[in-house]
């Protein structure tokens, strides 16, 4: 079914670098009576590629709707061997939020869900602890406990998967999930999952990054989303974000700082993914914010 008239539409695409890319996808959507809310271009000279965002609504009564769009964005797209992405911006991408024992990430996300300042739905809440249910069930979200050791990894983690797929979930977010993944189940959700890292990627990689961090007298701390690749903690980059400290800071005081830092690189990294704002460059990332 085509989308209303008024609905917005969104263009994603990414294509070797040429001649004519914006002119072509305009003039396309223009003969289609389609006009451009918002529209932002990357040229990669490292890698010669081309990335494109163009946000759009109907603008007359040629306007064919969603179906129709792709149909007609069909020979561009052939004609300049483009990757892309045609959606309906109306559509709640389905979120799954994992967690373990640190809320502060799922608190933020929950706010910003329930006051609707994130532009998807969250459909549950999955844990290998028990310590969140609570405020998940006040919420009114789906609590999962699944616990997970050695032994049960991969079958946990199946688990996981199921949850997805009955759930209709589009996106798994880590948020402050203590548990590293199977690089087969990594591979699974590759493109489908976020982590929040509680550091500056690369550095203080592991456990007690703020202790580390103490003890190396910094004075910037920060936070880092990424999306998950079978390389620990070395996937694209999404959204960082740091704040200055002092000697004069505890281990106890930069978590406290780092813990409000990682909510919002977090929730700014959900936000961007489910608005399409975020095209994969190799292991790096196009972000149209």
């Amino acid at each position: 079914m085509n989308p209303p008239m008024n609905t917005p539409l969104v263009l994603v695409l990414r294509c070797p670098d040429a001649k004519g890319i914006v002119a072509a996808v305009a003039t396309c959507l223009a003969d289609h009576d389609a006009s451009i809310v918002e529209s932002a271009q990357f040229n990669d000279p490292e890698t010669a590629m081309f990335y494109m965002r163009v946000e759009f609504g109907a603008a007359g009564p040629k306007f064919p709707g969603l179906e129709g769009l792709r149909a007609a964005l069909q020979p561009v797209a052939a004609r300049f061997a483009m990757k892309w992405e045609l959606h309906d911006l109306n559509h709640r991408p389905k979120v799954l939020v994992a967690v373990s024992k640190f809320g502060h990430c799922l608190y933020d996300l929950v706010h910003r869900w329930r006051g609707g300042q994130l532009p998807a739905d969250i459909v549950g809440v999955v844990s290998n602890h028990d310590d969140m249910r609570e405020f998940a069930e006040f919420n009114r979200l789906p609590y999962h406990h699944l616990p997970v050791n050695s032994a049960n990894r991969v079958a946990q983690e199946g688990q996981i998967l199921q949850l997805m797929q009955d759930s209709g979930a589009e996106l798994l977010v880590l948020a402050r999930y203590m548990q590293i993944l199977t690089p087969a189940f990594s591979a699974r959700i590759a493109g489908r999952c976020i982590n929040i890292h509680h550091s500056f990627l690369p550095s203080f990689k592991g456990a007690k990054p703020y202790a580390q961090a103490h003890a190396r007298g910094v004075k910037i701390i920060g936070a880092t989303a990424h999306y998950v690749t079978d390389d620990l903690d070395e996937g694209p980059i999404i959204e960082q974000s740091v704040e200055r400290v002092t000697h004069a800071h505890s281990p106890a005081a930069l978590e406290a700082i780092g813990r409000g830092i990682e909510s919002a690189v977090l929730s700014r990294a959900v936000t961007w993914h489910v608005e399409h704002r975020v095209v994969l460059n190799d292991n790096k990332t196009v972000v149209f914010n």
